[in-house]
């Protein structure tokens, strides 16, 4: 594959859609990203049904299944001891979604025959990849291909093609073949760590095939992880005459006499199935089960399941803003795909790329924590907890984790997993990366804060936020000072590595141990039997309590007092600026036009540090500290990760940097719509996709949520004449709703629910649904 690639999308601004009304092969690589379908397992790149567009522009067939992954050794040329030893790569599966029609022997290809007309949509509304192509062949006869594409939100195994075809000026045989292309591998990475895996060959082993009239069934078994995958179609023809049938190697041939302006139709129904779900006995059967229910409901039935399901996730989570069309697609589609690929079952999380390319290999990174959570916690707050269910779920990952790592009692979670195997080759940008078990624990404090699941906190929260807490009383210690403090980590900002302070982690591990030290004494308080279980599975008593609270309240936090700032870290303002008036564009991002150690000797961010503790321990800061902080490390950052902007533009709003707040906002909302950081073919960036969802709600509406309760401080950006967004807090959903006249809250749902509009106290209940509030001028 070449890297020849037009970057913009020339994707049509419509509020509900993305849609594309003429093949451009130079955009195929990046629009096979866009019109991705999935539904948290099954990701289905928007390739066309007959296959890649081929030497015409770089593309990639993908099919993902979220979770489902492949093991390799890590190899050093230079070995240490506790170095992540086994890397987790998300599999390209096999291709079951190909579809083509065949006429006087020529197979429909996009990079064969003529063109005459191309559309192809994704609506949001419908789930629905749609797209409608006429084509003449080499013997000039025209022929009209409609298909429709859906995987199913409500049936996490399958998927379904509909196939169409209609020969515009000519009667005769058609031939649809319906077949799965096993011959698949994933891509390789080259240079760019962000793109794919290092993995040469193939990691699926063929262990059964099975090819009946309409029905297909792969087996298969993954090279190391051990998993058996199930792949099963069945494919349903239908016509006015009679059809022929024929089995090809993989699948079926569907022909028949057409008659001109006849159409001719198959329906395909997919279905995969994993070992990671079920036994291996099962799976084969189970992949049948599904198919065989998927196609005796019928593809108009699932599209009907698809749009139910989808009328009810935008009821309660859809944001809308008027005066924009652009942004408006920006921000749907970025929810859309966020529900597409979040993993759903407490056994699979949400990749950085989602379930649309194989950047970053399918891992699972914080950016669930503090990026996605907030997202599904106000919308879908069920998947939060499944979120957090995958946590608990890998403890004994982490455990074992925390003794490589010379602690003899805690869990440390891994940096990038999909499993629970730390899979970061490069420490000092991976496990030194400590402050993941705080950004876990920030996200269960919130999920409490935001429900009031003290159930969840008994079960399986505690036993989470009080094992990994102990890492901080593991790794830190008590100075001559008689300070707090924690040694040789790494920060958000992946610029700086390896340092003493840092102001992020040790900020949030202040968090995380006193929250452990509340949830300790609740638990012990109202749930002394569930205390009594987790205390003693876990070996905790009560001087570990103490050390906790005594920890926090001594915990380094540094400061500049001649700049007024807090400090990124013991040496961050020692160094030197980064040149950045002579710094090329095409140097950035500066990862991979800079060894790591000239990177590290300067003052230079990749992404928001001290500016996210702003954000997230808001209350802990003055107005004039988050001010001092924005205008200092706003200078020294590139942005050159996704993950940056919109935190950017939640500070810059809740400080009155109207401008600035709006510009981050852009860059953030349609990122992957018009493929800023040139990467996007290989996969969407979902944190940055929350992160719009953020921008609304955290920056524009000033919402935060502590102890003291949900509160917004609304402002309008000069660019709309209005907005709103839905959020769901103890069972109650709330319509927020901004325009220049000030804001409409209406309780949508819930009995009750006390909030503050600008530290007024408002309180909305049943018989009282509606208050009107005036904005801040």
């Amino acid at each position: 594959m070449t890297n020849d690639i037009d970057n913009n999308s020339a994707i049509a601004a419509e509020p509900w859609r993305i849609r594309e009304d003429a093949l451009e092969p130079a955009r195929a690589f990046l629009h096979e990203t866009l019109f991705t379908l999935g539904n948290g397992w099954i990701g289905m790149r928007g390739t066309p049904d007959e296959g890649t567009v081929g030497a015409a522009g770089q593309t990639l067939e993908g099919t993902y299944l979220n979770g489902f992954h492949d093991t390799e050794s890590i190899r050093y040329p230079e070995n240490a001891y506790g170095l992540a030893r086994v890397n987790e790569f998300m599999l390209n599966v096999p291709n079951a979604k190909r579809v083509a029609a065949v006429v006087d022997g020529e197979r429909f290809a996009l990079d064969t025959g003529r063109v005459l007309a191309w559309e192809r949509t994704l609506d949001f509304r419908t789930g629905l990849l749609v797209r409608t192509v006429e084509w003449e062949t080499a013997t000039c006869k025209r022929l009209r291909i409609a298909s429709r594409r859906l995987v199913s939100l409500t049936r996490k195994h399958v998927a379904a093609i509909e196939y169409a075809v209609t020969p515009l000026n000519f009667s005769g045989a058609v031939r649809i073949v319906a077949d799965v292309d096993a011959d698949v591998t994933n891509l390789q990475a080259g240079d760019d760590p962000r793109v794919g895996s290092a993995l040469t060959g193939p990691s699926l082993i063929d262990v059964a095939r099975e090819v009946g009239a309409q029905d297909v069934l792969l087996l298969q078994k993954t090279r190391h992880s051990g998993f058996t995958l199930a792949t099963a179609t069945a494919s349903v023809p239908s016509a006015a005459s009679a059809v022929r049938v024929e089995p090809v190697a993989l699948g079926q041939a569907f022909e028949a006499d057409v008659a001109q302006g006849t159409t001719f139709t198959v329906h395909k129904y997919v279905a995969y199935a994993s070992s990671r779900d079920m036994g291996d006995d099962a799976v084969g059967p189970h992949a049948r089960a599904e198919v065989a229910a998927a196609r005796d409901a019928g593809f108009d039935a699932l599209a009907a399941e698809q749009a139910s399901y989808l009328a009810r996730f935008w009821d309660e989570a859809n944001v809308a803003i008027a005066g924009d069309d652009a942004l408006q697609q920006g921000v749907r589609f970025n929810q859309f795909h966020l529900l597409q690929s979040v993993g759903r079952d407490g056994k699979t999380n949400i990749a950085a790329k989602g379930v649309t390319g194989e950047g970053y290999e399918g891992h699972y990174f914080w950016d669930t924590e503090i990026y996605v959570f907030p997202f599904f916690l106000y919308s879908r707050p069920e998947i939060a907890r499944a979120l957090l269910q995958y946590r608990y779920n890998g403890l004994p990952k982490a455990r074992e984790r925390a003794r490589q790592m010379a602690h003899d009692k805690g869990a440390l979670y891994p940096w990038r997993t999909i499993a629970g195997e730390e899979c970061s080759a490069y420490f000092p940008a991976g496990t030194a990366q400590y402050h993941i078990n705080a950004d876990v624990a920030y996200s269960i404090r919130l999920y409490l804060l935001a429900t009031g699941d003290f159930d969840f906190i008994a079960e399986q929260g505690a036993e989470i936020v009080l094992e990994t807490a102990r890492i901080w009383t593991g790794i830190g210690s008590y100075d001559r000072k008689g300070r707090f403090c924690i040694n040789e980590v790494t920060g958000p900002d992946e610029y700086t590595a390896l340092v003493n302070n840092n102001y992020y982690t040790n900020a949030m591990a202040r968090m995380h141990m006193t929250f452990a030290a509340d949830v300790a004494e609740r638990l012990r308080s109202e749930r002394p039997a569930d205390y009594a279980r987790v205390a003693h599975a876990i070996g905790l008593d009560d001087a570990e309590i103490r050390a906790w609270r005594a920890a926090s309240a001594a915990m380094f936090l540094p400061y500049d007092d001649d700049l007024g700032i807090h400090e990124q870290d013991d040496s961050f303002l020692s160094k030197k600026v980064w040149d950045f008036a002579n710094t090329p564009k095409e140097n950035y991002p500066l990862l991979l036009n800079y060894h790591p150690l000239v990177i590290y000797r300067h003052q230079v961010c990749k992404q928001a540090d001290v500016v996210l503790a702003l954000l997230l321990l808001s209350k802990e800061f003055s107005l004039d500290d988050k001010r001092r902080d924005f205008d200092f490390y706003e200078r020294v950052t590139t942005h050159d990760s996704s993950l940056s902007s919109c935190i950017f533009s939640i500070v810059a709003s809740e400080i009155g940097y109207r401008d600035k707040a709006y510009s981050y906002f852009m860059e953030t909302a349609r990122l992957d719509l018009d493929n800023t950081h040139a990467n996007t073919q290989y996969g969407v960036h979902t944190a940055a996709m929350a992160g719009t969802w953020l921008g609304v709600a955290y920056g524009f509406a000033g919402m935060r949520l502590d102890e003291a309760g949900l509160r917004f401080a609304p402002t309008l950006p000069d660019q709309w004449t209005g907005y709103c967004f839905k959020v769901q807090v103890r069972g109650a959903l709330l319509d927020v709703a901004i325009d220049a006249t000030g804001t409409d809250y209406r309780l949508l749902r819930g009995d009750q629910l006390n909030f503050a509009h600008t530290g007024t106290p408002v309180a909305l209940d049943a018989q009282r649904a509606h208050i009107r509030m005036e904005n801040p001028q």
